[in-house]
């Protein structure tokens, strides 16, 4: 694993207004992460982990403090440029799939890359290489409602990972899974962190995930109390 840091996080606060009180959802958190890295954010509900895996991801913005995201400080991009570094550079998986259910299989993954511009042979080759990643070409022309559960949480792995992200963020990936498909989805993602080095990071108290995790950062009310290494 290259000791270079990906993403640097800085003094992070987020508050968010409820009403006339103010809640805050991270608290002057401080962390960083190396290329190649298989991590977890893990804690209860409340303790901040989905609110600082959508500042990495540069789909919210701190109170103050500040993220580094391969060089690139989300603060100061604007809503074109953080939709660019998105595309081009770090891949989404969240528990309810979100696959567009009037789109078959190959279709879903493609989507990525239509916002790339490739071209339609660069699309095929790399769709059917991400479906082969997670056992699924044969399923290509399938629609969503033909899968189980877990094929298609695999679908939104290879749609996350078609485009050959650095970085990818999974919210809760397993929340929805019974074990075997858990175990599934968690060996195939530790099978491209270690052959693609794409830096894993997950937000989950699943402990079914936190037996894959290299490193472990707890989170609690928005604070980290305790950062291992499970190497």
């Amino acid at each position: 694993m290259n000791d270079f840091p990906i993403i640097k996080v800085n003094n992070l606060i987020k508050d968010y207004a409820m009403g006339k009180q103010c809640f805050r959802a991270l608290n002057d958190v401080n962390l960083s992460f190396k290329m190649g890295e298989f991590c977890g954010l893990v804690g209860p509900s409340g303790s901040g982990k989905t609110t600082l895996l959508n500042i990495i991801g540069a789909l919210d913005n701190p109170t103050s403090g500040d993220a580094i995201v391969m060089d690139k400080s989300i603060t100061v991009l604007n809503h074109k440029e953080a939709a660019k570094m998105r595309n081009e550079s770090i891949g989404f998986i969240f528990q309810t799939y979100n696959l567009l259910p009037v789109y078959s299989v190959f279709e879903n993954v493609e989507f990525p890359l239509l916002l790339l511009k490739k071209n339609k042979t660069e699309r095929e080759e790399a769709v059917m290489r991400a479906l082969e990643w997670v056992g699924l070409s044969g399923k290509a022309n399938s629609r969503p409602n033909q899968l189980s559960g877990g094929e298609s949480q695999r679908v939104a792995v290879a749609r996350a990972m078609v485009k050959l992200p650095k970085i990818v963020l999974a919210d809760e990936p397993t929340a929805n899974l019974d074990a075997a498909n858990s175990h599934n989805i968690l060996k195939t993602m530790q099978n491209l962190n270690h052959e693609l080095k794409t830096t894993f990071i997950f937000a989950t108290h699943d402990e079914k995930v936190i037996g894959y995790l290299h490193r472990k950062v707890m989170l609690n009310d928005g604070k980290v109390i305790d950062d291992v290494n499970l190497n």
